[in-house]
């Protein structure tokens, strides 16, 4: 139907079709034309929900600003401004400029993001004015008529209008995970993606009207979703909140009992006491961690679409990867072309010709064989089947130059070929040697009966009457790399997994030329049990699994995970897709189909398979760091509560003032912190974040407490007189120090010259404050004699003492 037909009803919408029903759309096989184009663009008959990779600039000013600390912190900044001088509202800078760096970094890695989601983005083939052009997925209009082939998602709804053999997966929308054979008047649903076959559809709903668009949405854009790491943290300041209140009150009560205490004083030394159980900036150093850990990959040509996929990354134990476009080069090379049965060398160069001709998007291997292979023209195609992982092969029917008909299949040897054939063992011959071979047959079979077969029901099909008539050897391109990254997860204890569709003696070929371990035992996954116990069992025992099909591959993923792994799973193909999106981080390859790169969290832009090493180190840095750093400040927190209590109960004055935990906070927390937390770290994080955080910090926490009380108490019965409460103080604050400054020196280790430089220049920085006349006016610190201060360093130094066998034993006794 060449004439163009109107396609408007009433209200500009398309008629829609039923699934099943013939078309009831009327189109044109030219699709739209410019002016009808711009006409619905003119009525907004636009797809304008284009899919975000990062939050608005809004969004994260607003997160990083407006937060329940902020606002607490915020509020006591306010009273001290109010009651007291400037010195004693230092915490209130220090949040301003951790807020400005954290939003910096954020937009940072906005910019980063935003770049790569571009060169990311999908671009629909539609048709205009009669010839087909990639546009944007917002460049689709109301009645575009946009193509499908093998890899492509649906990206609007629509009804389709043309068919060849197409089989769409729902699996992502409807949870079914076998292929539907679509034909014209069918629905195509937003989410779903083609297996086989191609077609093209009217789109009949754009934008928010469509049926996935928040799937779509959601697959490809940066998020702040759920993760251990920071529901842990909030889980930790949730309980603090719980605490401060009782706290201030218990804190003002005492101060104001005090004789000789006025009430400014008894305020700001409340603030001091409530100020340091708050560990901001445990949380703001956790989104810089994540957005200099994004930039970072991002200068690799690493997408991330979902922000926990980093702290996933640091996780994982085991790594499932497919053969092709992982482990080899997508492209292949025609080796040899072996006749079976007498048939001529001819005649079979005649047919594969003919069959790359016959499918419009042929496939890698199916590729190799049209550029060696050219169509003669003498055979003409009059129904094609095209390739499906789960059938594992092609097919089409040919009509010669005198009318007679024949059937031709195009796939694995050991799928079309009855077991016992004797062509079986030529062909595990060459698949020992790494070689990949397909098998070129005539077949008695109507290609309409495969329509839709799956596995053992396409098999079954053709079971009778397959003549074997020549062997396509193809020989793959390893990548240079793939060897050295294998021994890179293997040194890293992470266990890697090959599964893929491929012959399984060709697939363990491969993994021996690459040096695997285990290569030797290759599984054929068609032997696997299908109890999921069972087949974890055997996951754990092997290493290279060939004849995986997609269901499989899903379960095999689903198996590991019940043994308790973490898994990552990369593939770049519509067979992965399935076992992509269950994994607990999936990786796609930047060229690979656009179903995958949709469910995938991670997209490598530059195809490389060497790529993954970096981006598990940098999933290890940045959660292992982030873990490390959070010892010092729930330290903090843990010491803070504990003085506070320990005031209370006492009666006694609160031995600080809010410049006083400022100054310790900067020199023995924030500063070290924000270096630590961007140093190498290649440990695997394990799970229980907030048990093993606590474990550490709190026995710290109440040694450094107790120590630093213990001193003030002493310091309390040795001066008096006026200015005996600034002398108290002074020797608390060295006591305090110097027990968070071994608290420091412990998370440093293993050290090395620009650790020990930190540590050190940190504790140089304390005794500048201490010695210089115009600090110590400002901080309100200066050590008066010389008995007291030395038994707060006798203090400090046995609580230290005290704090490393503790800390040993905490670790045999609660390991992990």
């Amino acid at each position: 139907m060449n004439q163009r037909v109107d396609t408007e009803v009433a209200g500009g919408m398309p008629a829609g079709g039923g699934a099943g029903g013939p078309s009831s759309t009327p189109y044109s096989r030219d699709g739209l034309t410019a002016a009808e184009v711009a006409g619905r663009v003119a009525r907004g008959e636009v797809n304008d929900v284009p899919a975000r990779s990062s939050r608005s600039t809004a969004d994260i000013v607003r997160a990083n600003v407006f937060t329940r600390f902020n606002a607490i912190i915020g509020v006591l900044f306010a009273v001290i401004l109010v009651v007291g001088p400037i010195q004693d509202g230092l915490f209130g800078f220090v949040i301003i400029a951790n807020t400005a760096i954290g939003i910096i970094q954020e937009l940072r890695a906005k910019k980063t993001l935003d770049s790569l989601a571009v060169i990311s983005e999908a671009r629909p083939t539609v048709r205009r004015d009669g010839a087909s052009r990639e546009i944007p997925v917002s460049g689709i209009v109301l009645g575009d008529l946009v193509e499908l082939g093998p890899g492509d998602k649906a990206v609007v709804d629509g009804e389709l209008v043309e068919a060849d053999n197409l089989e769409v997966d729902e699996s992502l929308l409807t949870g079914e995970a076998d292929p539907v054979l679509k034909r014209p008047g069918d629905r195509i649903l937003s989410g779903s993606f083609v297996v086989a076959g191609g077609g093209a559809f009217t789109a009949t709903k754009v934008g928010r009207e469509a049926y996935a668009v928040q799937l779509a949405e959601e697959a490809s854009r940066f998020t702040l979703v759920h993760s251990e790491l920071r529901s842990g943290i909030s889980q930790i300041l949730r309980y603090v909140t719980y605490m401060m209140v009782p706290a201030a009150i218990g804190l003002i009560v005492s101060g104001m009992l005090h004789e000789n205490r006025d009430s400014s004083e008894a305020i700001r030394r409340t603030v001091a006491g409530i100020v340091p159980m708050v560990p901001e900036g445990l949380v703001l150093l956790t989104s810089v961690a994540f957005a200099i850990g994004v930039i970072r990959l991002g200068r690799k040509q690493c997408l991330v679409q979902e922000l926990p996929a980093i702290e996933g990354l640091a996780r994982v134990d085991v790594v499932c990867l497919d053969k092709t476009g992982t482990l080899t080069e997508g492209g292949m090379d025609v080796t040899q072309l072996r006749p079976l049965g007498g048939a001529e060398e001819a005649e079979v160069r005649r047919v594969l010709g003919a069959l790359g001709a016959c499918d419009p998007r042929p496939n890698a291997s199916l590729q190799a064989i049209i550029e060696t292979y050219p169509d003669t023209e003498e055979l003409r195609c009059t129904q094609s089947l095209p390739f499906s992982s789960a059938r594992k092969f092609s097919g089409a029917s040919f009509n010669d130059a005198m009318g007679e008909g024949s059937t031709w299949l195009l796939g694995a040897p050991d799928v079309l070929l009855p077991a016992g054939s004797p062509d079986l063992a030529l062909v595990d011959e060459l698949n020992s040697r790494g070689l990949r071979v397909l098998l070129l047959a005539r077949a008695d079979v109507e290609l309409g009966d495969l329509q839709g077969a799956q596995g053992a029901g396409a098999a079954a099909a053709i079971a009778t009457g397959l003549k074997p008539v020549a062997l396509v050897v193809l020989e793959q391109r390893l990548r240079p790399d793939a060897a050295e990254t294998l021994r890179y997860f293997a040194a890293e204890n992470v266990e890697t997994k090959i599964i893929s569709g491929d012959n399984a003696v060709a697939v363990g070929a491969v993994a021996a030329k690459l040096g695997m371990p285990g290569a030797e035992r290759t599984v054929d996954a068609r032997t696997l049990p299908e109890d999921p116990a069972e087949m974890a069992r055997v996951l754990e025992e092997n290493s290279v699994f060939g004849r995986v099909s997609p269901q499989q591959k899903r379960e095999m993923v689903a198996a590991l995970q019940s043994r308790g792994h973490d898994v990552a799973m990369t593939g770049d193909g519509v067979n992965d897709v399935l076992a992509l999106k269950d994994a607990d981080i999936g990786v796609s390859m930047g060229s690979g189909s656009e179903a995958t790169r949709a469910v995938a969290q991670i997209v490598l832009l530059n195809n490389s398979f060497a790529t993954l090493p970096s981006v598990v180190a940098e999933g290890r840095r940045v959660i292992g760091n982030i873990e490390r750093v959070a010892t010092l400040f729930l330290t903090k927190t843990v010491y803070s509560v504990l003085l506070a209590l320990l005031v209370v109960v006492s009666a006694v004055p609160y031995p600080f003032l809010p410049r006083h935990l400022t100054l310790l906070s900067t020199l023995t927390i924030g500063i070290p912190a924000f270096f630590l937390a961007l140093a190498p770290n290649k440990e695997r994080a394990r799970p229980q974040f907030v048990r093993r955080v606590m474990k550490y910090s709190v026995p710290a926490g109440l040694l450094a407490g107790s120590a630093t009380f213990l001193a003030y108490l002493l310091a309390r019965s040795y001066y008096t007189g006026p200015g005996a409460l600034d002398a108290e103080t002074s020797v608390a604050t060295l006591t305090l120090f110097l027990v968070a400054m071994w608290v420091l020196a412990i998370i440093a280790r293993p050290y090395n010259w620009w650790r020990l430089l930190l540590v050190g220049t940190m504790a140089l920085g304390f005794v500048v404050v201490m010695v210089t006349p115009w600090l110590q006016d400002f901080f309100q610190l200066k050590l008066v004699g010389t008995t007291m201060p030395w038994i707060a360093v006798g203090i400090a130094a046995a609580a230290s003492a005290l704090l490393e066998p503790v800390w040993r034993l905490v670790a045999r006794r609660y390991p992990g």
